[in-house]
């Protein structure tokens, strides 16, 4: 039997579920200069919406670790779902039909990512931070906006993404 509950149970096994943002808590203990980072979960989907897409896939895999910490099954108080944290509007509007389905979340994702990258001239920032607070508020406020969630959010894909192409695997040419 399932049961949900914000205390931790005593002598059994537990699963901790996030509903929420991993990477926007404002007061997050959580070191992002030496959290795990996820270089092999969902590798090859990630690889291959980034090469269709043209980004980079470490900044597809720091906002997934940003947005749902890898869990695919990810939903919040918001209505977001997956490990991209797509909207049903967003999803919609990019194809996907099942945005629980790791495949279609990532590939509408990367999709919203790339298009997001190429409006904001590849700032990683503004794209970060357009996909956290919404395109009219990094227009309203020309730039980052001045809430503290996406300040930190920012911030925080910022380590991630560092830390991801940092420990991306080299590729090796074939002479």
């Amino acid at each position: 039997m399932t049961s949900f509950s914000d205390i931790a149970p005593i002598n059994t096994h537990y699963e901790t579920y996030r509903v929420d943002c991993y990477a926007c808590e404002v007061n997050s203990l959580i070191n992002w200069h030496r959290a795990k980072l996820y270089l092999t979960e969902h590798q090859e989907k990630i690889n291959s919406a980034a090469q269709v897409n043209r980004i980079d896939p470490a900044f597809v895999r720091a906002i997934i670790h940003a947005e749902s910490h890898f869990n695919e099954k990810a939903i919040s108080k918001q209505g977001a779902q997956g490990l991209m944290q797509l909207m049903p509007r967003t999803a919609q509007s990019l194809g996907v039909t099942k945005p629980l389905d790791p495949e279609q979340n990532i590939y509408g994702g990367t999709r919203h990512l790339a298009r997001l990258l190429k409006k904001y001239r590849g700032s990683h920032s503004l794209a970060a931070a357009a996909y956290n607070a919404g395109e009219s508020a990094v227009k309203k406020y020309a730039g980052i906006p001045p809430f503290p969630e996406t300040q930190v959010y920012v911030k925080r894909v910022n380590i991630l993404l560092k830390r991801y192409i940092k420990s991306a695997p080299i590729q090796l040419t074939k002479n």
